[in-house]
């Protein structure tokens, strides 16, 4: 079964309008694709049932280098969600999929993130599979393992238990303000 997502293009005045609503990952990354050649206009796309942008297209530069930018990597739709919520009501821009297909394919083409967040959700292989691609393509990135008690994730730049926020969130805040990168 297919996700849901929809298209929004942002008007002049700041408030994003529906475009238009599609199945599957694929078309939401060509419909967007579609509406930001025509417009110049930030367009983006989210997952209709949980609002998470999972895509921008056309954000001012200015507007871009202005704020941190995270992408979430999440195996449980309900914790990706209270994740992205958590650091957004602390000024991060979130952009969250949901497994690892959806990842690369929202990842495709590469964009500047300052971070990843690996979700705790998935079997070990699957989340280092993860890590090893986002190192591939994101090499100065850094990336916050969030694991099960007693796993470790190679290659992430930390690795905490998923369950204590208060030991990741410090880490998040300490590298997006750093000059690294």
């Amino acid at each position: 079964m297919h996700r849901v997502y929809e298209i929004f293009e942002v008007l002049p005045n700041g408030s994003p309008q529906r475009v238009t609503v599609v199945s599957g990952l694929d078309s939401a990354k060509i419909k967007l694709h579609e509406l930001a050649r025509n417009t110049g206009n930030e367009c983006f796309a989210s997952d209709a049932r949980t609002h998470q942008i999972v895509a921008q297209m056309n954000v001012p530069p200015s507007r871009w280098r202005a704020s941190k930018h995270i992408f979430q990597i999440s195996y449980d739709e309900q914790m990706g969600v209270h994740r992205a919520e958590l650091l957004k009501s602390r000024g991060y821009n979130v952009m969250s999929a949901i497994g690892n297909p959806a990842a690369k394919l929202a990842l495709s083409p590469i964009q500047p993130y300052d971070l990843f967040l690996v979700g705790h959700g998935a079997p070990l292989e699957a989340r280092q599979e993860m890590v090893f691609w986002l190192k591939a393509k994101y090499p100065r990135a850094i990336i916050v393992a969030l694991n099960p008690p007693n796993q470790q994730l190679v290659q992430a730049d930390y690795n905490v238990q998923h369950n204590y926020p208060e030991s990741w969130l410090p880490i998040i805040s300490r590298e997006l303000t750093s000059a690294r990168g």
